[in-house]
């Protein structure tokens, strides 16, 4: 396809699955989502697997011509990945990929750190026995992304296990809080997942976690929580110095 017609309809979802070249979550296929949520969320994907890099330009004509759709939905889709931080505009260069400084990366999981402490320093034990099922199936799911090399299932599995542990705490604010920050460094996993033994520690950590949970160990899960973000963090500032030098971190 040469060009995309501006006052062409958005297509529906699977048309946006097939061009972009990555199969949606099954839960996505049972009802229509906007087309700029789902071009929102290939994207952060495409960046998270790091098939898009810090310093990218995202052009809209091109993502047009990608997702077979208008402007309207792809400025759409920026806009929400600026929100989350995974995106920047440039003034006169339009929207790239978040260059994020090792400092920044720092100063975002220092505060991570406190927030997912906190998280699990106030919620209630005992866990009830069916929190700590859904826990374990979130992660056999995991276990098996990571067992398969899938990295995308890998994603959205370590997301939902965060998102149901961390919801234990029952602080909507905290847990809000949480998330978004996640979201601003979601674009640095990539470096932590091209290590699959990094992939591994993970999986294990998240066991750990649950059966801290299980007998109400609130010490061991501390620990756990504070060890479980460092690997991503010091994989992208190691990688990032190796590229831009050290005077890129200031």
């Amino acid at each position: 396809m040469a060009t995309a017609k501006p006052s062409k309809r958005p297509p529906p979802r699977g048309d946006v699955a097939k061009t972009s070249g990555t199969a949606l979550p099954p839960a996505a296929t049972h009802e229509r989502e906007p087309v700029a949520h789902v071009i929102a969320r290939k994207l952060e994907e495409d960046v998270v697997l790091g098939r898009r890099h810090p310093r990218e330009r995202l052009v809209e004509q091109d993502l047009c011509v990608a997702f077979d759709t208008h402007r309207g939905d792809i400025r759409l889709a920026l806009f929400e990945l600026e929100k989350r931080g995974i995106v920047e505009r440039i003034p006169n260069r339009g929207a790239i990929v978040r260059d994020l400084k090792p400092r920044e990366v720092s100063d975002i999981y220092n505060v991570r750190e406190e927030l997912e402490v906190m998280a699990v320093r106030i919620l209630p034990f005992p866990v009830a026995p069916a929190d700590i099922v859904r826990l374990e199936a979130v992660q056999r799911e995991h276990s098996k992304a990571v067992d398969a090399g899938d990295l995308l299932a890998v994603f959205h599995s370590n997301v939902q296990f965060h998102r149901a542990l961390f919801g234990l705490c029952g602080n909507a604010c905290l847990i809000e809080t949480i998330e978004n920050l996640a979201q601003k460094v979601s674009g640095i996993r990539s470096y932590a997942y091209a290590n699959p033994g990094a992939l591994n520690e993970a999986r294990q950590d998240h066991i750990a976690m649950i059966e801290a949970l299980r007998h109400s160990r609130r010490d061991e899960l501390i620990m756990l929580t504070r060890r479980h973000l460092k690997p991503a963090e010091q994989a992208y500032i190691r990688a990032y110095r190796q590229r831009f030098g050290d005077g890129a971190g200031t």
